[in-house]
């Protein structure tokens, strides 16, 4: 039986590449869904109460404004309408399952998390696992693509239309309460931006030297360090693509199978999680849904799946 609660679980999806710089990850949570969500979360006892998808607009039908901003106007709307979404789940005393899409929706996602419990006096804290560390900002950005600021965006940096869109004094997110887990593609100019913005970057090279346990601990530490729980991001390209070959923006070196569980079964251990999503799935690079059918996986294990 699941350690984790049964609950009944809002599954929101945000089917957007606008905030990418490929096509395809607009149909991950179609390709998450073939692969089995539901009847992984029903078999450990929670009850899935689908909320709703929502569809951003193509990119050949949107105006793409600003190179530094692809796509600014849209990616504000579905962030603006994922927030309320997620929101109005989190009031009803759901448990909020996000699934993506690019990693542009969590501008949305976390911050109707980090609304909610503002509203009752708390802060949140943001588990980000990925191979990047998605600290860009407008001045720093190569591609100009979202998904790739939105981390920075919920630290207080980028354009105001998003960063206020939590409705809160100061950022979404307080950095000391960040932990990026797995990054090993950061850009050198944005190196500087992490650096300076306070968040706990674990690459993977100090995962090979101190072990997934032990970077848990201190990760864990971090996200409950005066929080009222914390949000879990997961981008699947923080897998290793031989794992994991249906992503965008592949990386090799990432978190292994076993590793990329015990991130999953560590934050249910842990009590404390209070969001969790999965983004940045592209079936269309996928290899028979096997990354589709690893988030699954990886999903059921954060809701409470064992070996015993």
């Amino acid at each position: 039986m699941s350690p984790v609660e049964p609950t009944r679980v809002a599954v929101v999806s945000v089917s957007i590449d606008l905030g990418a710089g490929r096509r395809g990850v607009d149909m991950g949570p179609s390709a998450i869904r073939i692969a089995g969500l539901n009847d992984a979360l029903t078999a450990l006892g929670h009850e899935v109460h689908e909320v709703g998808t929502l569809n951003a607009r193509g990119p050949e039908i949107t105006d793409t404004g600003d190179r530094r901003l692809k796509y600014l106007e849209e990616i504000t709307d579905v962030a603006r309408q994922t927030r309320d979404l997620v929101g109005d789940a989190m009031a009803e005393g759901d448990f909020p399952l996000i699934l993506g899409g690019d990693h542009s929706l969590t501008i949305g996602s976390a911050a109707a998390v980090a609304r909610h419990h503002g509203r009752k006096g708390e802060r949140i804290g943001i588990l980000w696992v990925d191979a990047h560390t998605d600290m860009n900002t407008p001045d720093t950005t190569p591609s100009g693509n979202i998904h790739g600021m939105s981390l920075a965006v919920l630290c207080g940096r980028g354009p105001e239309q998003l960063t206020s869109l939590w409705e809160g004094d100061g950022p979404a997110v307080d950095p000391k309460n960040v932990v990026v887990l797995g990054a090993r593609d950061i850009d050198e100019v944005e190196k500087e931006v992490v650096r300076e913005s306070g968040i706990r970057v674990i690459t993977m090279n100090e995962i090979d030297e101190r072990g997934i346990a032990d970077c848990m601990d201190d990760a864990l530490e971090r996200l409950n360090d005066g929080t009222g729980g914390f949000h879990v991001s997961y981008d699947a390209d923080g897998l290793d693509p031989q794992i994991a070959p249906g992503v965008g923006t592949p990386v090799p070196g990432g978190l292994t199978y076993r590793e990329g569980h015990f991130v999953s079964e560590a934050v249910a251990r842990c009590g404390t999680m209070v969001s969790f999503e999965m983004v940045e799935v592209n079936p269309v690079l996928d290899e028979e849904n096997r990354t589709a059918i690893q988030a699954v996986e990886l999903i059921a294990s954060a809701f409470g799946k064992t070996i015993l």
